[in-house]
């Protein structure tokens, strides 16, 4: 009896550990806040609009629409669709449903935060951050002065035949455009109606003027724009006959592979070749700093060898900080806009101000240090 005891005790503390882990990781999960995305009507985190949908829910008929744009109501009944910030470029289809909408007498009110590819807006990007913050100043068509937040590096551009709502010293930042009977209203500003700042400033009073613009009868909250498996897919994007010629390509690359005796597998190098073709120290320390997942660090090295390259191959001094080197830049690169420069140092600079990088942050920014180190060194 005894040795059967011994021989169960194992088992016994196993099972005990086991019913503790459960119990520690029920309680401990079921702590956690749950995750909202961002600029969902439902959601109650600062950057959802579930603020303003019950703020509008008081006042006014209101409701999400959670269906394909296609069947969208085609009545002249003056419904307004608020989309806000959009996860995604709806397909052509959805989009001509959308201008059906419009046209029919109806309007959609878009914040976004860069439009460009929705109902063939187009937008200019700003060429510093100066009139980037909080708390400054905006007027609309009367010459009405507000105070808001403005976090979106482009501005919108007008044809004349747009009415210009809302703009500030950098250029238009909400504009109306007429579709047939209908009303298409543009605004680069989705921060401004998130929970966390809906109250800032001058924030709703803007928000308000938007939708005041035209009249409408109900309002409906476009949640379609945020589903993640209403975005183009790969067979979505494809006609199927590509993708049928795809899938009959690879079966015969196969079949020919395995008709021909292919080895399929790793290809080692033999290390003595590797030593004399090539720096295992720069390999190792690349590798520990991938494991060690220190993608901050490396990404500052990696931008301070680019500036050793600028101050030897283009004369520019290592000691000038990124933020100064725009003009040099554009002198030099030639071959990129003056626009991208700009673009590309700014945000160099926020990346390398960051605390944590992510990998695909990191190999983005390794992609594009590589690309700015290349040109360099071939120019």
């Amino acid at each position: 009896m005894q040795k059967t005891l011994e021989k169960r005790r194992p088992w016994i503390w196993l099972g005990i550990l086991l019913i503790l882990f459960i119990l520690l990781s029920y309680f401990g999960l079921s702590k956690q806040p749950k995750p909202y995305p961002n600029y969902v009507s439902e959601s109650p985190s600062p950057t959802g609009v579930k603020a303003f949908y019950t703020y509008l829910k008081d006042k006014r008929e209101v409701n999400r629409w959670l269906h394909s744009p296609e069947n969208l109501p085609k009545s002249e009944d003056e419904h307004l669709l608020l989309m806000v910030e959009p996860y995604f470029i709806p397909e052509k289809e959805e989009m001509d449903a959308y201008l059906e909408f419009m046209e029919k007498g109806n309007t959609i009110l878009l914040f976004h935060t860069n439009p460009k590819g929705m109902f063939d807006i187009e937008i200019e990007h700003l060429s510093s951050d100066t009139y980037l913050g909080e708390d400054l100043r905006v007027s609309d068509n009367n010459g009405t002065g507000y105070r808001a937040d403005l976090h979106s590096p482009i501005r919108l551009q007008t044809n004349e035949q747009d009415k210009i709502l809302l703009k500030d010293e950098a250029g238009v930042l909400a504009f109306k455009r007429s579709f047939g009977k209908g009303q298409l209203i543009v605004s680069n500003s989705p921060e401004w109606i998130i929970n966390g700042s809906i109250l800032s400033v001058d924030h709703l009073p803007l928000i308000l003027s938007l939708i005041n613009e035209e009249e409408n009868t109900s309002l409906l909250f476009d949640e379609f724009v945020h589903g993640a498996q209403n975005s183009s897919t790969f067979l979505t994007l494809y006609p199927k006959w590509f993708l049928l010629l795809l899938l009959q390509s690879a079966l015969i690359a196969i079949l020919w592979l395995i008709a021909h005796g292919k080895r399929f597998g790793p290809i080692f190098i033999p290390r003595e070749e590797s030593v004399r073709f090539s720096d295992e120290g720069i390999r190792a320390l690349s590798a520990w700093y991938l494991r060690g997942r220190r993608y901050q660090e490396s990404l500052s090295y990696q931008a301070d060898y680019v500036k050793l390259l600028l101050q030897e191959r283009w004369g520019i001094p290592v000691s000038k900080e990124w933020k100064d080197l725009s003009a040099p830049l554009e002198r030099k690169w030639t071959n990129i806009p003056a626009y991208e420069i700009k673009t590309f140092l700014n945000e160099l600079i926020t990346i390398l101000q960051k605390e944590h990088v992510n990998k695909q942050e990191y190999l983005l920014w390794s992609k594009r240090l590589d690309r700015l180190r290349k040109e360099v060194e071939e120019s």
